[in-house]
């Protein structure tokens, strides 16, 4: 007599079986499960939210091709099902206690569950998939789970092959009576549902893997265990984050006597003997989406959440939160709902109803607030300007939105500042597209094509700053040579415009012309340039890999520039060398040389600086910050910029930058203005960056009568630059289960910003101080679900943070060197964090299990570097005998 085992064996060795093989008149019985877990990620599953759907399922061979065995027809039928929890709970706490299947499927679906299958089997793969037409979706899908886990291959190698989760790769490793199945979950071709956010950091990463092992048995299966699991971690902080776990078990209980095959040639005809009501559907499952069936209208969650997202309480974690929330209500809405809302509530609400509606980038949301607001209409400036910059903040632009905006832009415009922020944020929008492959969308070449064509036409100075921010905020490659020209020979603000947007490149964009170009600027080999553009010219010089020859001559003019740029550039040098920047090896080769480090080149008096330093260093993400300041030889503030940088391994993500620049002030303190500074007219702005989107900046005052009249005026409240709510993180996938329900994850984070800023002169305490306040509040919220139609299992992280950073700087120009000192502040900061896991039934019967936890992140005062901490001393000690009054 033979083993089967070892028949089993040779007969696939020897190719004859390529697939399992069931027995003629035998009635296959198997116990199943399929389990779904929903937890944090590195918890046990023994406490996980989840159920369990358990039966019986009877196998049986209808039909064998005459002439090849490895064709057969299957018929697969579930019984007997039961539906509980995935682990033990107590009866108070067992949503499915007392309750029937039935009751907690419903008597049709249940029904329809229990209704056979047919599976056509070649060579062990799912040919074809029979059932019924107008079966419900749902359990369609779980009877697509359970006939995935019959296609199987009996030699080892790789191969495409479809089944629920779609077309995926898959790899088969078969060792004697045992086959390991991997697919690759990420390879799977299928209509991808949901969307990610634009920069990685503030993203949400994935994880994906998919294994079954079979166990055979007589030519057939004995065992079958699958296990699938999807990981979610939030890029910034991967303590954040959720699991799916999926699991099958299908083991055989007994082989009993069944019916006879069906005589017949052709599947076709076993198929119409059977049931003329079978049809052939797809095996890559459909999709499937319960309603919410007691889910609040539109107008009502607006109301619930209103009071949270009044003005005054915008730098609060609620109004970040509420935000959030409205925004997944208005997704949900339709055009009409959400025009209620916007033309039924008041001034001082619909900021942030636009802020909402517009981060929403749902297609209904878009003609909603594109049919509200009129830009013909100058008295909704501030509508106009929430909805243009919610724009450029937008985690996943769609062609469309650039679209609408290019029309608007060519269309009228009352407001010349609306005007000016709808081309800005254009050129957000043609990055964003770009950087997602859409360059060559019709939309973004339409948009490149206008930039630039207007900004070659363009006469007036104001025009050409406009374009340039758009240019400044695109980062187009084909636009560094109109950059590079007008860097070179514009004049004033509109070379350091140039100059500072081309500071924005990745430095492997930045062309050998690019570096002779800068090389010039700073050395002033054609015209002299004022300070602000040669600093911004040595910076990019510096940050580009630079040769030995460019940091030599860089280091041999220190001593030969303006007296504060001598200062300057010293600290920049020395920056680069106390924090490790890329070119700190070359400019260490250049100090060795002793005509290049001398103490006459290092021993330069002055008070501007430039410093960075890290605000956080963590395992996932580190936080930077970099402050310089750069005076005029007066003691009037020139230019202070203050950047935060926020990154990990592979990515970056310019957080923010402030800029605060003056000019033309020499006069009222009846001082000599620097060399290629005498004729520029009084002036001082702030420009703002936030989350890698330029925005238009802010003017204080214009002209010599401006200054007089405002220095006169002055209050010392700061101006507002950015006030608002901003949509950071927007992660949503929706994902097919392989044992049938549909699962979504979904991360969103919700920023509520406040930052203004001030510049005040005392012409009585000859003393000057920039002010700039960063408020924020951060509300991060997590949801991950599996949703079986008939219960829904899931868990929700909350995070939350209020907190705020004081940027100050005081110059008493008195005396020289004058005296500045510079204070970074971020205040005592509340953080909360919570997770809640739940089941629930439409019935409304609810499991939660809730844990949270809150802490005080300490305050902190920034050192900055010695040398500004002693002339602090002086500052406040000089003050502490004088009047606070100013004027």
């Amino acid at each position: 007599l033979v083993n089967p085992k070892t028949l089993f064996v040779f007969t696939f060795q020897t190719g004859h079986t390529t697939g399992p093989s069931l027995n003629n008149d035998k009635l296959y019985k198997f116990a199943y499960s399929a389990e779904v877990y929903v937890d944090r990620v590195k918890a046990s599953l023994q406490k996980s939210a989840g159920y369990r759907i358990s039966s019986a399922v009877d196998v049986g061979l209808l039909w064998r091709n005459p002439d090849n065995d490895d064709d057969q027809l299957i018929k697969v039928t579930i019984k007997d099902v039961q539906v509980e929890n995935v682990n033990e709970r107590p009866a108070g706490k067992n949503i499915f206690k007392g309750k029937s299947t039935e009751k907690i499927i419903g008597k049709e679906y249940l029904e329809a569950l229990q209704r056979p299958i047919v599976l056509e089997l070649v060579r062990g793969k799912v040919k074809t998939f029979y059932s019924y037409q107008n079966e419900p979706g749902f359990t369609q899908n779980i009877k697509r789970g359970l006939a995935s886990l019959f296609q199987l291959q009996l030699h080892s190698g790789s191969t495409r092959e479809v089944d629920i989760s779609g077309k995926c790769n898959t790899t088969y490793h078969v060792r004697q009576d045992q086959v390991t199945k991997i697919k690759d979950l990420d390879s799977c071709e299928v209509e991808k549902q949901g969307f990610t956010s634009h920069n990685p950091i503030l993203d949400v990463g994935r994880k994906a893997t998919s294994a079954t092992i079979y166990v055979l048995e007589d030519s057939f299966i004995k065992s079958i265990k699958a296990e699938e699991n999807y990981v979610f971690l939030l890029n910034f902080r991967r303590k954040t984050g959720a699991k799916i776990v999926s699991k099958q078990r299908l083991e055989l209980k007994s082989v009993q006597a069944g019916l006879g095959l069906i005589a017949a040639k052709q599947v076709a005809s076993v198929i119409k003997t059977l049931d003329p009501s079978y049809v052939a559907v797809p095996l890559e499952a459909e999709p499937v989406k319960s309603e919410c069936k007691k889910c609040p209208s539109l107008s009502e969650h607006w109301q619930s959440i209103k009071e949270h997202m009044h003005p005054e309480k915008l730098s609060k974690a609620e109004a970040a939160k509420s935000f959030l929330s409205f925004i997944q209500s208005i997704r949900k809405a339709t055009k009409e709902e959400i025009l209620q809302v916007i033309r039924s509530e008041n001034k001082e609400f619909l900021p942030q109803i636009v802020d909402a509606v517009t981060s929403a980038q749902t297609p209904e949301s878009l003609e909603a607030i594109l049919e509200f607001l009129d830009f013909k209409d100058a008295s909704t400036f501030i509508l106009q300007e929430r909805f243009l910059y919610a724009c450029g903040f937008a985690s996943h632009p769609s062609e469309m939105l650039l679209k609408s905006l290019t029309e608007k832009f060519k269309g009228d415009v009352a407001n010349e500042e609306i005007r000016e922020t709808l081309v800005i944020v254009m050129g957000a929008l043609i990055r964003k597209l770009c950087d997602r492959g859409g360059c060559k969308l019709p939309a973004v070449v339409e948009a490149k094509r206008l930039i630039l064509n207007r900004l070659e036409k363009a006469k007036k100075d104001d025009k050409v700053q406009m374009y340039l921010l758009a240019l400044k905020n695109a980062l187009l490659p084909e636009a560094i040579p109109v950059l590079l020209k007008y860097s070179e020979s514009g004049e004033g603000p509109i070379s350091s415009l140039a100059a500072t947007a081309l500071q924005r490149y990745d430095p492997s964009l930045l062309t050998k012309e690019v570096k002779e170009t800068m090389n010039r600027i700073y050395h002033q080999n054609r015209k002299v340039h004022e300070k602000t553009v040669r600093t911004t010219a040595a910076a990019i010089i510096l940050n580009s890999n630079p040769s030995y020859m460019e940091v030599k001559n860089i280091l041999l003019s220190i001593g030969e520039l303006p007296m504060e740029m001598n200062k300057y550039m010293l600290s920049m040098i020395q920056d680069i060398l106390q924090f490790e920047m890329p070119s700190s090896k070359t400019v260490r080769r250049v100090l060795k040389d002793m005509r290049a480090h001398n103490y006459d080149r290092f021993s330069k008096m002055g008070s501007s600086s430039a410093y960075s330093g890290y605000i956080t260093r963590g395992p996932d993400v580190s936080s930077t910050y970099s402050l310089d300041i750069l005076y005029s030889g007066s003691g009037i503030l020139r230019r202070s910029n203050m950047n935060i940088h926020i990154f990990d391994r592979n990515a970056e993500l310019h957080a923010s930058q402030v800029v605060i620049e003056a000019q033309g002030l020499e006069s009222i303190i009846a001082a000599t203005p620097d060399e290629g500074e005498e004729n520029l007219d009084s002036f001082a702005g702030m420009s703002a960056i936030l989350f890698d989107v330029q925005l238009r900046p802010v003017t204080f005052f214009q002209g010599y009568g401006d200054l007089m009249s405002k220095m006169l005026s002055a209050t010392g409240d700061p101006m507002n630059v950015v006030k608002g709510l901003v949509l950071l993180t927007d992660y949503l996938q929706e994902i097919q289960l392989q044992s049938g329900p549909t699962a979504s994850a979904e991360f969103l984070g919700g920023l509520a910003i406040d930052i203004s800023g001030g510049m005040e002169f005392s012409l009585w305490y000859r003393e000057s101080k920039t002010n700039v306040k960063n408020r924020v509040a951060v509300f991060i919220t997590g949801n991950t679900e599996v949703d079986s139609f008939f219960v829904k299992t899931g868990m929700e992280t909350t995070l939350e943070v209020e907190t705020a950073l004081d940027f100050i700087s005081t110059v008493q120009f008195s005396q020289y060197p004058f005296l500045v000192c510079m204070q970074m502040d971020r205040v005592e900061s509340p953080f909360r964090s919570s997770v809640t896991k739940y089941e629930g039934l439409p019935s409304g019967r609810r499991y939660t299990a809730r844990r949270g936890r809150a802490k005080m992140l300490a305050g902190n005062e920034y050192p900055l570097h010695q040398e500004n901490s002693n002339m602090c001393r002086k500052v406040f000690g000089a003050k502490s005998g004088s009047s606070d009054s100013w004027f």
